[in-house]
């Protein structure tokens, strides 16, 4: 039964994280009261090796849904390890046909940076013991420079490392931060970002889960800073972002109390006001409620579908419209069916949802851009 809650005038945010170097990151606004934060853990992992990953073909159009079509293959020893270590499966995805792209060759906009959420339905040692399925979402993920990523449910700690892996597969460089376990019932999930080492940098004082001390949310939304990596750092795009499931119980509570989240997140430090609010919210932009009445605030995804049986519009990606001028126009839902072949049921296989995605310029936009220096990508 769902819980019932009261949505104090009152409510404040606090954001934390707990870093095995420096603690605090020191950027808490010393404006907030400190009521009672709830400190979680953040586990961030080594590098992978080699040249960058590919990426989608040609330029999308807007709204339009776009990527490559055909499949980047595991490499052998990680197929063994995820049959080792999970088990060997008789899944197939045979419309699912494998290329031999060479790794390295990348067909994402160099001038931009292409950021996706992916529910990616009840991702655990099941969903991994499944060697194709890995690969799609491996080539799925290798499209995209950030990929925020929800529902990872699985007591096994090696899920998203084993993923990763599995993205790097092809000679790539992309790195994971991961949050805790998050949830009122024993089933537990965790957020992940996934993303480009090559092509992004995160700062190590500013990731972490924002603690929600009146309970509003099933599941605390999780946030990071990333920055463009560039030749001119202080030129760079920096951003927050913040990833987040809504319980399909309590949407119109919950999105209420992420418009909370969003404003909080706006002035969280004064030397970044580019906020992208991304993840599945259970609604669409018409239901946005509060959270879709923040002065200035947009999103990407609209008109259209998302999940995988294309009957709902879950999954989002916003912002403030004046702030983050970065904001190409360019956005998209990556349908697996139409792109990779798949059929009805082999896509569900993968997940019942698609990635969203929306493209922003590498540079930022004219405004005052005051930078710490504590980025690192690897």
């Amino acid at each position: 039964m769902a819980r019932k809650k009261s949505r104090s005038p009152m409510f404040t945010w606090v954001f934390v994280t707990l870093l095995s170097s420096s603690g605090l990151g020191g950027y808490l606004n010393p404006d907030w009261p400190l009521i009672g934060p709830i400190v979680q853990q953040v586990l961030a992992v080594g590098k992978g090796s080699g040249s960058a990953a590919t990426g989608p073909d040609g330029q999308p159009a807007a709204g339009a849904n776009v990527g490559p079509g055909a499949i980047g293959g595991l490499s052998d020893r990680i197929t063994s390890q995820l049959q080792s270590r999970y088990g060997s499966t008789d899944a197939k995805l045979a419309s699912a046909p494998l290329n031999t792209a060479s790794p390295g060759a990348s067909n994402r906009p160099a001038g931009s940076l292409l950021i996706a959420s992916y529910n990616i339905q009840v991702l655990g040692q099941s969903k991994m013991s499944k060697p194709d399925v890995v690969n799609v979402l491996a080539h799925v993920i290798r499209q995209f420079d950030i990929v925020a990523i929800q529902e990872v449910r699985a007591k096994d700690d090696n899920v998203i490392p084993d993923l990763v892996a599995a993205v790097n597969a092809n000679g790539g460089q992309y790195n994971y931060l991961v949050g805790p376990r998050l949830g009122r019932t024993v089933s537990t999930e965790q957020y992940a970002f996934v993303f480009d080492t090559s092509r992004v940098e995160y700062d190590p004082s500013a990731v972490g889960t924002i603690s929600d001390p009146t309970d509003l949310l099933h599941r605390e939304p999780y946030a990071a800073r990333f920055r463009a990596r560039t030749n001119s750092p202080q030129h760079a795009f920096t951003f927050w972002m913040v990833n987040t499931h809504t319980d399909p119980d309590e949407v119109p509570e919950e999105v209420a109390a992420l418009a909370d989240v969003f404003k909080i997140m706006q002035t969280a430090r004064a030397d970044e006001d580019d906020v992208i609010l991304l993840g599945d919210l259970n609604a669409s932009e018409s239901q946005l409620g509060p959270l879709g009445q923040v002065p200035g605030i947009s999103w990407a995804v609209h008109g259209v579908m998302t999940n995988t049986r294309q009957t709902k519009a879950y999954d989002n990606i916003l912002f403030h419209a004046q702030s983050t001028a970065e904001f190409t126009g360019r956005w998209g839902v990556y349908d697996l069916q139409r792109i990779l072949g798949l059929s009805a049921d082999d896509a569900l296989k993968v997940s019942d949802h698609y990635p969203v995605w929306a493209e922003f310029q590498i540079w930022e936009a004219p405004k005052t851009n005051q930078f710490s220096g504590r980025f690192q990508g690897n």
